[in-house]
């Protein structure tokens, strides 16, 4: 090489495998935990961020982006209907009657959550999917 020359310096790469490289990673199942016990946690705590008993952000780190703001809009008009019916926010008694788990592929858990209440019995969807090396629900759905 000259003195004349400009020094060139090799390309890391394009902004698409740095996005890649920096994007949540998937995780097989075989390097997660039982899923069952974050899917009973996880359907308590949306029970009780739906009662307005606990904050949603403490469940962010379980939940998906989308799932998240899913949450966050749900809970919103939980304690808008609380407000206009003028009731305060109790701590709901609930009991889980059964957990159903599938694997429709590696790294990725569907379940589903049975839970009654005494005025009703309700079910909870939702799917986890192992990213960066822990469980994420990315689908909650409350029926």
């Amino acid at each position: 090489m000259s003195a004349n020359q400009p020094r060139r310096y090799p390309r890391i790469g394009s902004s698409l495998d740095v996005a890649e490289y920096f994007a949540a990673q998937p995780t097989s199942t075989a390097d997660l935990p039982d899923p069952e016990p974050l899917i009973r946690n996880l359907t308590r705590g949306v029970l009780e961020v739906l009662a307005g008993v606990r904050e949603v952000e403490q469940l962010a780190r379980w939940l998906s982006e989308d799932s998240f703001r899913v949450l966050v809009t749900r809970a919103n008009l939980a304690a808008r209907a609380r407000s206009a019916r003028q009731v305060t926010p109790a701590r709901p008694v609930h009991s889980i009657v059964s957990v159903r788990t599938c694997e429709p592929a590696d790294g990725v858990v569907e379940g589903t959550v049975v839970v009654t209440t005494p005025h009703r019995t309700r079910a909870v969807a939702l799917r986890l999917e192992g990213l960066d090396g822990r469980w994420r629900a990315t689908s909650l759905a409350l029926l």
